[in-house]
């Protein structure tokens, strides 16, 4: 993880950067007027012209001078809009971009001053999410790379936020390295390949990194699964070599086994479609088809690191979609653990029925309060919100309220999706329970498979079904991170359960 950001109370004048906060009024206080005339007047000149600055939000201009000894240093003009608009996930998103513009120009060593308010947010706070955006921003999948470019390897040396309350600031910067450290696990296993990533290597790897943190890993095998009667689970990995795997996390926070909050996450480590083959292009994404796992780990991750007083339970379904003499054909009738039954009439509709088994066993086992899934679900939810939103179907308003509010805290964005009877239509089967596709090609796929799941919720359980296909990974990267695995729903899971269940 990267290390290199510290918060001082003294400034250092051998800083290679040193930035600038403007906002859309384009006024300069009295300590940036000093340092205005420090640099002859760069910072004024370069603000006042409009062709070069204005001041809105994210807006970033470098600007280089050459000091007395000869050296080169940089001023590093931000622009935050209207200050009272500032959001928390704004701020971050601004660390993020300083840091990717800071190193484009090669700036080894930065310095942030300070002293008023910005916004609404106390010095400490607006420094330790500054702090948390350059270190989201930092993350960097490259173990399999064995050359790489002069930009690629460049770093930065030192980060150097100061200010006078700076043991406040590393306080509330410290949770927030928990939180990053979290979502990076949760990026690198999405990231990784699927010849590496088979059920039984990520199962090992949630063992590995969770156990140190107090928290119950269970991992459950195919034989103990078949004895539970999880048909719908193992029909999905039955054309694999690689043996399904259904791994349970206690984390009680509590000190007591009073009922906890249930997550429950898709973890298909690759996804060929099955018999039912998905086309040859981007076929190598299926490898992120276990995000919503990811984000269920990495969020009990987050949760023990910072030893939140709550009590919650993570399960998550490990199974490799493959096709072979041994998969699930299309017309294959499979019995879930609730004891119902399922016509499997696309085999690439696969992540339904690995969390069919894992929401009824999560329901069973553990009684929770709520249950909320997380599945890369549907390429309908992408259809319907794009890459910018996810898509939040839930049995009880107040609980989707909840999410959708935590979620635009932290910038992971939810919107509201109907779920109805009149799906249940769509889904009949005429020799089982229920299909595991809509008979209406083309039609309200998201809303199908969420209303699918729902057949698998007991009466009375408070529920919500997150389908993260569009959000989970980025082509082109953010502010906050690499293109590659985002770590969707870390965050907002920590914000949400941080609001309204822990003690």
């Amino acid at each position: 993880m990267f290390n290199k950001i510290s918060f001082v109370n003294k400034e250092s004048l051998n800083n290679q950067g040193t930035i600038i906060f403007i906002d859309q009024k384009l006024s300069l206080g009295s300590d940036l007027l000093l340092l205005d005339q420090q640099y002859h007047g760069l910072i004024s000149k370069t603000i006042h012209n409009p062709l070069i600055f204005t001041g809105k939000f994210g807006q970033i201009k470098i600007v280089n001078s050459i000091a007395k000894d000869g050296e080169v240093k940089y001023l590093i003009i931000v622009g935050i809009g209207d200050e009272a608009k500032l959001k928390t996930s704004c701020i971050e998103g601004l660390g993020g971009k300083i840091l990717s513009s800071s190193l484009c120009y090669k700036i080894k060593t930065i310095g942030l001053k300070i002293i008023y308010n910005i916004g609404q947010y106390e010095p400490s706070i607006f420094a330790s999410l500054i702090a948390s955006g350059v270190l989201l921003a930092s993350y960097k999948f490259d173990k399999y790379k064995t050359k790489q470019s002069e930009i690629d390897k460049f770093t930065l040396d030192t980060f150097e936020i100061n200010i006078e309350n700076n043991s406040k600031a590393e306080k509330l910067f410290a949770e927030k390295k928990l939180l990053a450290k979290a979502v990076f696990f949760a990026r690198d296993i999405s990231n990784e390949p699927a010849n590496i990533k088979t059920p039984q290597s990520y199962s090992e790897r949630i063992l590995e990194h969770l156990e140190p943190l107090g928290i119950k890993v269970t991992i459950i095998g195919e034989k103990e699964m078949k004895n539970l009667g999880m048909g719908a689970l193992l029909g999905v990995g039955q054309g694999s070599q690689n043996e399904s795997k259904l791994v349970v996390m206690q984390y009680y926070g509590l000190g007591n086994e009073s009922s906890p909050v249930a997550l429950v996450g898709k973890g298909v480590t690759f996804d060929s479609g099955g018999i039912s083959i998905k086309p040859a292009n981007n076929m190598d994404e299926m490898k992120y088809d276990m995000s919503g796992s990811a984000a269920v780990v990495g969020a009990i991750m987050a949760l023990a690191g910072r030893k939140a007083k709550v009590n919650v339970v993570g399960v998550v379904g490990l199974v490799e979609n493959m096709p072979s003499g041994n998969a699930q054909r299309p017309g294959d009738i499979v019995k879930t653990m609730s004891g119902q039954t399922v016509e499997v009439l696309n085999t690439d509709a696969e992540g339904r029925l690995v969390l069919a088994d894992a929401v009824w066993y999560t329901q069973e086992k553990f009684k929770p309060q709520c249950i909320i899934d997380l599945a890369t679900l549907t390429g309908a939810i992408v259809v319907a919100l794009g890459k910018t939103y996810a898509g939040c179907f839930s049995n009880d308003s107040e609980l989707a309220d909840k999410l959708i509010e935590a979620g635009n805290k932290v910038d992971e964005k939810l919107w509201n999706m109907p779920l109805h009877k009149d799906f249940d239509e769509m889904i009949k089967s005429n020799i089982a329970d229920i299909a595991n596709i809509g008979n209406v090609p083309g039609a309200a796929g998201s809303s199908t498979a969420a209303q699918f799941i729902q057949h698998f919720i007991k009466e009375g359980t408070i529920w919500a079904h997150l389908d993260i296909a569009g959000v989970a990974y980025s082509k082109s990267g953010n502010a906050l991170g690499p293109k590659g695995a985002v770590g969707y729903g870390v965050r907002l899971l920590n914000q949400f359960i941080q609001d309204h269940y822990e003690k």
